[in-house]
């Protein structure tokens, strides 16, 4: 737990040094999670083929249920903990509701960014990268410890193995949208 604080206490510690330091992490921590919403949209949009279209969707769609409104809200349950803004007694740069641990944000980004990465390697990792970005700026704005953001990132991958145990081989027939090489230079003979 003081490891916990610590890291919060240097990374929130950053905030109200500039205000253009802090206008960015409250777009990164407010606003960029509608922008990988809309990211996610376009991502389903572009996939050759309504079958491809409906089992993106459907993956997208079962893993938000499953991190955010089971897993998220089942360790809620049994494990709440404070804001840091109130057990500090901080101002956060942003409003937020509820209790802390796990982040909500963090679980479902990084359980979409997972099936992404096994739907399509380069949106996958663009989507971790972004949720980890999203996650520092939830701790900088100060409605988030490190170990809730840690947390959303167990669920997120907790929420993953269960998308693979249950649907991965069904979805394993589904033209990927990167072709192996192997495959292509065995077309070209």
């Amino acid at each position: 737990m003081a490891l916990d604080l610590k890291v919060f206490q240097l990374i929130h510690g950053l905030s109200g040094i500039s205000g253009i330091v802090d206008f960015f992490g409250v777009f990164l921590a407010e606003y960029l999670p509608y922008l990988m919403g809309v990211a996610l949209l376009f991502f389903i949009f572009k996939r050759e083929g309504t079958k491809n279209k409906l089992m993106a969707f459907f993956s997208l769609v079962f893993t938000a249920l499953v991190s955010y409104s089971v897993l998220t809200a089942l360790v809620d349950f049994f494990f709440p903990r404070e804001r840091p803004s109130v057990s500090l007694n901080i101002t956060p740069l942003i409003a937020a509701n509820g209790t802390s641990f796990p982040s909500a944000h963090a679980a479902f980004f990084f359980a979409v960014s997972f099936v992404l990465l096994s739907i399509n390697k380069k949106w996958g990792v663009w989507f971790l990268f972004l949720s980890t970005v999203m996650g520092i700026a939830r701790i900088f704005v100060g409605v988030h410890y490190p170990s809730d953001i840690v947390g959303g990132v167990v669920i997120g991958f907790v929420t993953f193995l269960i998308y693979k145990f249950l649907f991965h081989s069904r979805h394993e027939s589904i033209i990927p949208d990167e072709i192996p090489r192997e495959n292509l230079e065995r077309t070209e003979e």
